[in-house]
């Protein structure tokens, strides 16, 4: 491959690892404003290039409560099953024409319980999406840890009911100051008993140590987890870093969304690289990407060109993401190499 491979074009071609996307904050806005209009929602914007830009605006509230509030536009246009299907073959395709080489999709099917679908029949449509799709993926149920424990324990148990199904995980996302990890102890312990892989939201809007209670309670991975930049060059966090290191957790971090909610206040200044020099297993993901408008390939090439990594450090952060994949063994080893075989080919450009 060329010396000559701008950032961009390299950022373009590497082979990513897709761990953290919501499907409910990944549509095509061409696909919102007809799911909009089919469903006879208003939208808030008359084509989809400005509907795109009503959520660049939004995105800059500063704000993860404000920026969660996109997704009742999109849960409502989502809200039938051939919809959810559409949505997350869609999502695939997207990350596989980014150059994604597995990947890992995300939301709470209770949320359309008040449309009037069976969550069950939610799962199985969002499970056919994804299937539909030559890109290797799986899918994780979210419980929105702000709502009742017994739904969030109705939905891990839905995790392990559908485990090997097309399901591959379950997480705790949605508002997170206020309501710990351990508010839904006994959830994550159905999860965990049933041998459901856990990934839950910690980190991000609240304090450091919820990311490590969140490993406690049995997660692997952690969504985000930015927040253990604050433990960064301190006697007392350097503990804390250090236990969360042997726990040998996976931080999927978010960069754009984590400005966007104002996590962390630009690209240049996200802790990303100061975590992975620190030793923690770390990588970096979209989020949301009609909320932050961005892609895999966008997030790499603005750690390469505002946040000070190298493309050495990027491909390691794959290879990171490739281990802690909840696949099976086989998508990962061939994701693994795939990465490796790219590293091998440009070493002189990492």
């Amino acid at each position: 491959m060329s010396q000559a491979l701008t950032d961009a074009e390299w950022s373009r071609v590497c082979p990513k690892v897709l761990l953290h996307e919501h499907l409910d904050g990944g549509l095509r806005p061409a696909t919102l404003l007809e799911l909009l209009r089919a469903r006879g929602l208003e939208a808030p914007a008359a084509d989809h290039e400005a509907l795109a830009a009503w959520f660049d605006a939004r995105a800059h509230a500063g704000s993860l409560d404000e920026y969660l509030r996109g997704f009742a536009l999109t849960v409502g246009a989502m809200a039938t099953l051939p919809a959810l299907e559409r949505v997350a073959f869609e999502a695939a395709e997207d990350a596989r024409a980014d150059g994604c080489v597995l990947a890992e999709f995300r939301i709470a099917p209770t949320l359309f319980e008040a449309h009037g679908l069976r969550v069950e029949a939610a799962i199985e449509a969002l499970v056919a999406g994804l299937r539909r799709s030559a890109l290797p993926s799986g899918l994780i149920l979210c419980a929105m840890r702000e709502r009742s424990k017994a739904e969030a324990e109705r939905v891990a148990a839905l995790a392990a009911r559908y485990l090997g199904r097309g399901v591959i995980g379950f997480d705790l996302a949605g508002a997170e100051l206020g309501h710990p990890p351990a508010e839904h102890a006994h959830a994550l312990r159905i999860a965990r008993v049933s041998g459901v892989p856990l990934t839950l939201h910690a980190g991000e809007a609240d304090v450091a140590s919820r990311v490590l209670e969140a490993g406690r309670l049995g997660a692997s991975r952690i969504g985000h987890g930015v927040r253990l930049a604050d433990a960064l060059g301190t006697p007392d966090g350097a503990r804390l870093i250090d236990e969360v290191r042997g726990c040998g957790l996976h931080l999927e971090l978010c960069p754009t969304s984590n400005v966007h909610t104002g996590a962390a206040p630009s690209i240049a200044a996200h802790p990303i690289g100061a975590l992975h020099r620190a030793g923690l297993s770390v990588s970096f993901h979209t989020d949301n990407p009609l909320m932050s408008r961005i892609t895999m390939s966008q997030e790499a090439e603005g750690l390469l060109r505002q946040g000070g990594l190298t493309r050495a450090e990027l491909l390691a952060m794959e290879l990171a993401a490739a281990r802690h994949s909840f696949l099976e063994a086989g998508v990962r080893s061939q994701a693994a190499a795939a990465i490796r075989a790219f590293g091998d080919q440009n070493a002189a450009l990492s």
